[in-house]
Formats: C-alpha cells, structure tokens, sequence
C-alpha cells in the first residue's frame, strides 16, 4: 500500500513569500507526523540557495488529510533547513517557536482574519473588462449575483478547509467585490500559523479548478477601494480575565520604537494600504481604541462592557508571514504584562 504526501514549505522570495509543493509516495500506511521522513528540494530554484550548493532540507511539521485527493492521502507543511539541519534563513517558523515557548505559561491564543481577492485574467473577479463596478458599500457580506463574485470557490475552499481539520471559524465576503475573507483560530501562535499557511495553500490550490487566481496583495485595485489586511486577534490568560491586561497590552505595542518595528514587518507594500482611509490608521501613527477601526488597534466594545477579553492588531497585511506577526505580538505584548506582573 502507498499514500501521496503534498510537502507544502515556505520559499525564500522577497519582499512577500510564496509557497511550494512537490509530491511524496510513501510506502505503507499513513502513521502520523513522526513517521513522515524529512525530504530534500533544489533551494536554487526557490531563493533558498546558490547553485553551487543548492540542497534544502524539509522537515515535517505539521499534518493534516489532504481534502484534494482524498482517501488516506496528507499534506505535509515542512519547515526549510539547511543539510546540517539548523533553520534556514528564510524559515521564521523557528524564530516564532522559540518565542512561544518562552511564554507559553501565558497561554497566548490567535485569532487571523485572512483577507484575499480573486483576479481572473488579469482583473478582479466582479471587475468589467477595461472599467469599474459600482462603488463599494453593498458588497460587504452581500448576496445576489450583481454583488457577489467567486461564492463557489469560496465555498469549495471553506468545505476543504473543514475536511483537512483545519481551525477555521468563518467566512464573509468583503468590501471590495471579489474580494472574501477566512478567519483561522482562536488557536495557540504555532497552531494558528501553521493552520493558516496550510488554509492559504488550499485557497490557491481550490482556485486553481476554477482558472481563478487568489491573491493576498494589500492594495489589489488603485483608488477608492478597501485593501487587504490580515487583522490579528490577541490575547493571554491574563487579558481572557481581566481589562488592565487589555491596556497593558495596548500601551506595549505603542511604546518606543515598538510601532514602527512591527509595521515595518506586517507585509510589503503596508503604506499603500495603511493611509488613514478605508478603516486603517496610517501606517507611521499608533493608535488603539475602543470599537474604533481607525485605529491601529481596536479594542472590541462586548471587551470594554465585560472588563476582559482580547484586542485586534489591524495593521498586518493580508501578505503578512503569520510567524512572524504572532511573534512580535508575543514578544511585545507578553513582555509587558510579564513585567507589570499581569501573567
């Protein structure tokens, strides 16, 4: 007996990463992750190395059935190493690891609302060849064929991402006509990352069947449109428990250099979307408030009325690494409310 392994990693490609697969056989029967044997690519053909020397190893690291293929058939995302086995330079999985690990007693949990736009011949899906639709404002959770562009792949992709496992807690179309979002968690940083890379594979892949493409730029149409973001859902133990939590975490990732050292890690192209308009804070201003999604941060107001709960970082881009925002929230954040004795 064999099975197909989809190994699904992370390249090297700047500014904005893209993902990868190639096809195992494996002989026998599906056994879990530590059965999976690591594998080799061509990291020359990946931004991962030079030809001279151009082996990168895959490492297994998370599993799931793969609702493609069906039947006993997995995908396997790998982190990418180097051939005496240390991260590779591209790989920010390790870095997040590291970090979770140091502050796991916090129990720190995300929620990732992933924002992306299907484009078809080289136009957004719902886009008239050469024009514009009508104006943004009805299609926004919309229903009806004149506002609503791509709800086949959309469920298809949801159905897959549900047969896979995956933790995802729902979908809704978004302001921009072609343009959806998937939410992934409230999961554990490594989880909800992991999850997240996996989901975003089979978004491509499910559009793929349609001859759609699916594309998580930030600012996908010029003008007077919505971009795209990936709005980060925090929080600790602490927070889940108590408002001055709330505050404490706020005020950290407002503190000293602390806003510009994550927005300038929150996705390329962060200040063609982050311009104080169309419910963003600009990208160089820190701010956070109560319901306020013109800020850099929103504290949900059912947050505020209950005195415990978790905040919103609506500043990463729908192109953002998820390992890297969840590291720098957890650094940032739980730092602060480990030295102000909030853990």
């Amino acid at each position: 007996m064999t099975f197909k392994a989809e190994y699904i990693w992370i390249d090297g490609t700047e500014p904005t990463a893209k993902l990868r697969s190639k096809t195992k056989i494996i002989a026998g029967e599906p056994a879990g992750l530590d059965a999976l044997p690591i594998w080799g690519f061509d990291g020359s053909s990946t931004n991962q190395a030079e030809g001279h020397s151009s082996d990168r190893v895959l490492k297994p690291v998370f599993t799931c059935p793969d609702p493609i293929r069906g039947g006993d058939d997995v995908l396997v995302l790998c982190e990418v190493l180097n051939i005496d086995f240390t991260p590779h330079e591209s790989n920010t999985r390790a870095a997040l690891r590291e970090v979770a690990e140091k502050f796991a007693a916090q129990e720190p949990i995300f929620g990732i609302e992933q924002e992306y736009t299907f484009f078809q011949d080289g136009t957004p899906l719902g886009f008239p060849k050469g024009g514009f639709p009508a104006p943004q404002g009805g299609y926004y959770c919309g229903v009806g064929a004149d506002e609503i562009f791509g709800r086949d792949i959309v469920e298809a992709h949801l159905e897959n991402c549900l047969a896979a496992g995956l933790g995802i807690s729902g979908i809704n179309a978004e302001v921009m006509p072609g343009q959806w979002e998937f939410q992934v968690g409230p999961l554990a940083p490594l989880d909800v990352s992991d999850q997240l890379w996996v989901a975003r594979w089979l978004l491509y892949r499910t559009a793929e069947d349609f001859d759609v493409a699916a594309t998580l730029d930030p600012k996908p149409a010029k003008g007077d449109w919505n971009g795209a973001g990936a709005h980060t859902n925090f929080s600790t133990k602490a927070m889940r428990e108590g408002y001055d939590a709330i505050i404490t975490a706020c005020e950290s990732l407002g503190e000293g250099s602390k806003p510009l050292d994550h927005v300038k890690n929150y996705g390329a192209g962060i200040d063609d979307r982050l311009t104080g308009l169309h419910e963003t804070a600009p990208w160089n201003e820190y701010s956070y408030g109560v319901s306020n999604r013109g800020a850099s941060v929103r504290i949900p107001w059912q947050v505020e009325k209950d005195g415990k709960g978790y905040i919103e970082d609506r500043r990463p881009n729908a192109n953002v690494d998820p390992y890297v925002v969840t590291r720098l929230i957890v650094d940032t954040c739980c730092s602060a409310l480990e030295k102000a004795g909030q853990v």
